[in-house]
This record gives C-alpha cells, sequence and structure tokens, in this order.
C-alpha cells in the first residue's frame, strides 16, 4: 500500500532497536554530567528570530540560509531553534538567574531545526545533547567540560579519543585576523563560488567552513589566530593545554579551526576518535565569554559544548546493557486475564527486565514465532539470550495455579507453579 503522508524531508522516524540506543546514550548523558553537578534545562523549541540574528551572528550560514523562520498570526517573526545555546542564555536572563550564584553548571538534551541538505547523520531536524558552564573565567572551565566530556564518550564506548585546540582571541583579535585572513585570500578569489566570495566579503572566518577544495587549499597557507592572540589569550590557551595534560586528556593544536557562530571567544574545540576514519569528529564546542552581556544579561564567562545525537549514534560502539525477556503466551482469550496477573508478578521479581503479554492469543505457535524473532535480535534488542524466556499459561496451567516455562536458548521447558517461577527468577537476578 503507498502510504498517503509521508515524513517531512530532513526528518524520520525511530523505532527499536534504534530507539532503545537513544534512550541509553541519553540515560549515560544525564547519569554522567548529573555526577559532575550539571542540571537539565529544558526551552522552548520556538524563540524570537532576533536571538539567533544577535547571538549566532547574521552573516553565517545558520542565520543567512538554514532557519525556520515564520510570523505568527500576530506578525511576529518567531524561528525553530537552530542551536540551544542562545535559548539557555535567554532563559537564564529572563528568569534572573545570570544574575544569580556561579558557578551555574547546565545540559540540555533536545531537538534542533536547519534548512540544509540532508545526508547521512545530518538531518533538517535533529537532536543534541549539550552542556553550558556558566561563571568560569579561567581555564579551570574548558579543563572541566573536556574532562566530563571524555567520560561521557568513553561510556559510550569510543577509545582513542583527542582533542584538537584553538584560541579565536578577544573580539578585537578575532577582528585583525579577519582582516589578515581577508588580504591573504582575496587575490586567490575568483576560483570560489558564489556562496564562499559572499563569506568573504561578510565574515572571512566562515570560509573555514567550506568544503571547496579551491578554498581548502588556499587556507592550507593562511595566517593562523595565534599569531594574533593578545597576551592574556595567549596565556590562556596555554593553561589550557596544561590542564588538559595533567588530567590525561590527548590533545594538539589545529591552528584551522574556527567554530562556525559568531559568539566564540578564545578556546575553541573538537573531539575526535580515530576509530572513525577521515570523518572522525564527533562534536565542537569552545568559549563564549561576551555572549550574555551581547543578549541584554551581565557580563558572564561561559564554556560548553554540542554533539549532533543523530551523528553520535551513527558512530558510537555503544552495547546496550543486558536485560531479561520474558514472553507470556496465553492460549486462548479465556487465558488472557491469568496471562496479565502472571506477567504483574513476573514484572515485580524482573525490575529493569521486559516482559510483554500476548493480549490477542493468537496460540502458542504464533506466539513462539514472535519469541524466536526477538531471540534471533537479542544482541541488537539488549536481551540476555540466557534469560530469555517464553511462559505457556493454558486451561492445564490455570487449574494447577502454575506455567509452563520454555527457555528460549536450549528449548528446555518445565512446568512449574506461578509462585515457585516468581521465586526462582528473582533469585537469579540476585546473583548477576
Amino acid at each position: 500500500m503507498t502510504p498517503r503522508f509521508r515524513a517531512v524531508k530532513g526528518t524520520r522516524d525511530l523505532f527499536p532497536p534504534e530507539s532503545d540506543r537513544w534512550i541509553e546514550a541519553e540515560r549515560i548523558a544525564r547519569e554522567t554530567f548529573g555526577s559532575w553537578g550539571y542540571g537539565e534545562v529544558r526551552t522552548p523549541v520556538l524563540e524570537d528570530t532576533a536571538l539567533f540574528a544577535r547571538s549566532v551572528g547574521e552573516t553565517t550560514d545558520i542565520v543567512h540560509k538554514e532557519m525556520y523562520t515564520f510570523p505568527d498570526r500576530k506578525g511576529r517573526s518567531l524561528t525553530m531553534r537552530p542551536e540551544n545555546t542562545a535559548g539557555v542564555v535567554r532563559a537564564l536572563i529572563e528568569n534572573g538567574l545570570a544574575s544569580g550564584p556561579t558557578p551555574l553548571r547546565l545540559y540540555y538534551v533536545g531537538p534542533q531545526f536547519r534548512y540544509e541538505r540532508p545526508q547521512a547523520g545530518r538531518y533538517r531536524e535533529f537532536s543534541q545533547i549539550g552542556v553550558e558552564l556558566f561563571g568560569v573565567e579561567g581555564p579551570s572551565g574548558e579543563a572541566e567540560v573536556i574532562e566530563m566530556l571524555f567520560a561521557f564518550l568513553e561510556s559510550l564506548g569510543f577509545r582513542d579519543l583527542s582533542v584538537s585546540l584553538n584560541s579565536v582571541g578577544t573580539a578585537e583579535t578575532r577582528a585583525s585576523f579577519g582582516e589578515a585572513l581577508r588580504a591573504h585570500v582575496l587575490p586567490r578569489a575568483k576560483a570560489f563560488g558564489d556562496d564562499d566570495r559572499r563569506k568573504l566579503a561578510d565574515n572571512p572566518l566562515r570560509l573555514f567552513d567550506s568544503k571547496d577544495p579551491a578554498v581548502r587549499e588556499t587556507l592550507a597557507e593562511a595566517p593562523r589566530t595565534l599569531d594574533f592572540l593578545d597576551d592574556r589569550s595567549r596565556l590562556h590557551h596555554g593553561e589550557v593545554q596544561r590542564l588538559l595534560t595533567e588530567a590525561g586528556i590527548p590533545h594538539h593544536d589545529d591552528p584551522s579551526l574556527v567554530r562556525g557562530l559568531d559568539y566564540y571567544t578564545r578556546t575553541v574545540f573538537e573531539v575526535s576518535s580515530g576509530d572513525l576514519g577521515a570523518q572522525d569528529a564527533i562534536l565542537g564546542g569552545g568559549r563564549y565569554d561576551g555572549l550574555v552581556a551581547s543578549l541584554g544579561g551581565p557580563s558572564l564567562p561561559a564554556v560548553g559544548f554540542a554533539i549532533g545525537e543523530d551523528r553520535l549514534l551513527q558512530v558510537a560502539p555503544l552495547t546496550l546493557p543486558r536485560r531479561a525477556f520474558v514472553i507470556v503466551l496465553p492460549q486462548g482469550t479465556d487465558d488472557v486475564a491469568d496471562a496479565t496477573r502472571i506477567a504483574r508478578e513476573v514484572r515485580v521479581a524482573l525490575p529493569g527486565g521486559r516482559v510483554e503479554v500476548d493480549l490477542t492469543a493468537r496460540g502458542l505457535k504464533k506466539g513462539m514465532a514472535r519469541a524466536s524473532s526477538l531471540y534471533a535480535e537479542a544482541d541488537t534488542r539488549g536481551f540476555d539470550g540466557r534469560a530469555m524466556l517464553a511462559l505457556f499459561v493454558g486451561e492445564r496451567e490455570r487449574a494447577a495455579g502454575a506455567v509452563t516455562v520454555k527457555k528460549l536458548a536450549t528449548g528446555d521447558q518445565e512446568t512449574i507453579p506461578v509462585a515457585e517461577l516468581v521465586r526462582r527468577l528473582a533469585a537469579e537476578r540476585s546473583t548477576r
């Protein structure tokens, strides 16, 4: 049957077991960040369009051509958030937290929206996991955020991680670097496309986002941001490196690393995994000390990162935790009530396990076909194959207050009292 409706281009649906991986990654994020003192912030998807033009930058691709922007019924321009940091800062200022006690440690998990060409791991509706640390001006802010980030990624199974670092200095040094970069690139700009020539005119630092080989070749010999740093920024950068070395975090300078948003100051970074080959960058982040003040709040330093969850889950070597699985199969409709009661008792004995009942009572043959298919997918679904059971409930079992138990791993089966089954399952769980 041809579907009448389809998902909007650049969006997608998630079903188990893929959605199970998302749930587990987000659980690990919340557990890791929470253990470092970070709390979750949730902000609206819709924001005033001017918020992003002011924070992200009028000349960025995001504002210039990627935002989902529309007037509401009263003519106010609204935008579906293309990134989350600006909304978090707006929320802090509006709710008075930007003037409160610091440090302020926050993280978020949620959807963002950008109109760009869909490709592997990149969608128009995408999810981000991000962290924001406010109120720490010194390099210890970067060191904490990056060390915590490594703990999160390692919990997802990543190995051979390293950090690429650069410093874009202050707004003044960034402007000086931009002029030097423009002077270097301009004689070669005839080979660039229209979009890259626009970037050169509006904000030459945007050229570092270009995929055009001609642009990248030109930038290979361009001036370096590190050569334009003021003394304080240079000292800050050196101290970030020292603290990362002390924490055992592999890192190296990358002069070509310039984050694509205008609010970054001083430290910018990317984290990569050597296991991923050429496309090894997992995420990026940096410092943005002037953002809160630029949006009407107090002078409040900040540092953070954002991870594209779609890309992350595409490459993460995440292994789902093994859990027990029990399917209860009533032989007929008269057996459904008893099957439901037995499932309720089994769930108490197996907290965290999965227990389902065939409410349609299709019979043992069809029920076992589903059980067998789930057993075949045990690894991808995070089930413990040794603890996967099918329970048969029919007239004979109901009369005896019993249940027939079939081990999916071996095919062995026996009929035992329900109370004994519950005791066995609870005992086996306690020994795992």
